[in-house]
């Protein structure tokens, strides 16, 4: 087998990242040699990688379902939104520069190149590669710009499949539709269909699927069911509007955990090591009254330091947040989030406002810089009864302590983070994925609140490992496999069927215009 295949979809939050890690985990586990792509992604959720560059989230933990590391091959262009029509774009791992929509567009001829290398080097290296699409593969006024769906197949002339999400409605009709759209050129490349989230009796599904197999040529290789607790480290902040499985208690008592759902909330996986504990549950939340009623409020990582900030303060939820730490409610902040805890902020990089005072929880003040900390951290929590910990760092704020205790410490020695009674800050991402760490800081959030509650035992590694085998399992059950390593290795059928109106445009240059919507 040597080739790479395209799983795209007929719009965002369809499974493309489940499904893609599934394939990733089944394929391992068959014995093959075999890595993700993502040609272009939309996410605030980010990794650090190996060879110290940034990509999306996604894509390290597909990586983890090949068993491999990641490496900013994987994702060769993030874009992080700072704004509604404001991002920054990161190119091979690192920062490259700022852009509006059409900007961006505009740069496409440049960035081609980047993508195609990256997707060759994997290709060279592995025996395939399972390549993720973005958004929907019919955004057809984005067409001419396509960098990560049908202009990335056709550039690789590589075959595709097209995954819809049942679980909303309307998935015959969006397949149908997303392929009908598309030019001849790229329906060529549309090799069969994914329904992904189906409940119920799929006899019933069956007559559907033969109809649409009947007005496209194309089969359907696999009807995936919805089931619950397929948790994976997701990009689109969409994945938010459904709650964290929680596992039940092993004490008498539970603990609620709520997340402050920031406008450019970013790294939120930072919270599922919180949600695998037994008897905790973890909510995403713009509700003043909720941050105040939990027995943890964890303020995330931010695109935005400086308006999300803002945006706390014209919500209500600074306000909750200093009352919750007057009365000694643990309250943790995270990269962005403990920068906001702070006396002050300097920002003349990301929203270039001068400096602004911060909620002044803790004794820390935060300057910006025009070059961005990527790094991999590992070390103890002395704070913490000297547990191991680590993480990694994603940030142009640099955080200086003025007072009050340190609570981590790295290999080479050097202090992290800040407490002041009940509250917490750390610039590491990750330091919760660490379980001895974790639950001796639930264990005083628990003490705090005066509930009885127990730890687990299961290290959230081997949750993590069970997830992706969940997800292989799903593929190797649910997809015809078979016919997705035929593809792999002979590449897109030959003289499939146009199915009308197949009427998008070819590929023009960009000329301006109004702005146009960037699917993720």
């Amino acid at each position: 087998m040597s080739g790479a295949i395209l799983l795209a979809g007929t719009g965002s939050d369809v499974g493309k990242s489940v499904i893609t890690a599934g394939v990733c985990r089944h394929l391992k586990r068959r014995g093959v040699s075999v890595a993700p792509f993502k040609a272009q992604n939309m996410a605030l959720n980010a990794a650090v990688t190996v060879d110290g560059g940034e990509i999306g989230r996604a894509q390290a933990a597909q990586a983890a379902a090949c068993g491999i590391p990641p490496e900013t091959a994987m994702n060769p262009i993030l874009i992080k939104p700072t704004g509604e029509r404001h991002s920054q774009v990161v190119v091979m791992g690192r920062p490259a520069f700022d852009a509006g929509a059409r900007d961006y567009h505009r740069r496409r001829t440049a960035l081609l190149p980047a993508v195609l290398d990256a997707l060759n080097d994997l290709k060279g290296r592995f025996d395939a590669v399972v390549c993720e699409g973005a958004g929907s593969a019919a955004e057809i006024n984005l067409r001419p710009h396509d960098l990560a769906n049908m202009g990335l197949a056709r550039a690789a002339n590589m075959p595709v499949l097209l995954i819809a999400d049942i679980d909303r409605g309307g998935a015959l009709a969006a397949l149908y539709g997303t392929l009908a759209l598309l030019e001849p050129d790229d329906q060529a490349l549309i090799a069969g269909f994914v329904i992904n989230r189906f409940r119920g009796d799929p006899a019933v599904l069956e007559p559907g699927l033969e109809q649409l197999r009947e007005l496209t040529g194309r089969p359907c290789l696999g009807v995936l069911p919805h089931l619950n607790g397929l948790d994976f480290d997701a990009e689109d902040s969409l994945a938010l509007d459904r709650p964290l499985a929680a596992i039940a208690p092993l004490g008498s008592d539970s603990l609620a955990v709520s997340v402050v759902r920031l406008p450019r909330i970013a790294n939120f996986t930072d919270v599922d090591a919180l949600a695998a504990e037994p008897g905790v549950s973890v909510r995403f939340t713009d509700s003043a009254a909720e941050v105040r009623r939990a027995d943890l409020v964890v303020l995330p990582g931010t695109k935005n330091t400086v308006g999300d900030l803002a945006w706390l303060r014209d919500n209500g939820l600074a306000e909750a947040i200093a009352d919750r730490a007057a009365d000694g409610g643990p309250v943790m902040g995270i990269c962005g989030g403990y920068q906001m805890l702070g006396r002050a902020i300097t920002d003349d990089v990301e929203s270039r406002s001068g400096t602004v005072p911060g909620l002044s929880l803790l004794p820390v003040t935060c300057q910006f810089a025009e070059s961005k900390t990527l790094a991999m951290h590992t070390g103890t929590a002395p704070g913490l009864g000297g547990a191991p910990a680590g993480g990694y760092s994603i940030r142009h704020g640099r955080p200086t302590v003025h007072d009050g205790r340190t609570w981590l410490r790295d290999a080479h020695g050097r202090d992290e983070g800040c407490v002041v009674g009940s509250v917490w800050g750390t610039s590491w991402h990750g330091v919760l994925e660490h379980d001895e760490a974790r639950r001796a800081f639930l264990s005083i959030v628990a003490e705090t609140a005066g509930r009885e509650w127990k730890p687990g035992d299961e290290p959230f590694a081997a949750v993590r490992e069970r997830r992706l085998d969940r997800l292989g399992d799903l593929v190797a059950d649910h997809l015809d496999v078979n016919a997705l390593e035929t593809l792999l290795a002979d590449g897109p059928p030959a003289d499939l069927p146009i199915a009308p109106p197949g009427g998008a445009p070819a590929p023009r240059v960009w000329t301006g215009g109004e702005d146009e919507h960037h699917a993720n």
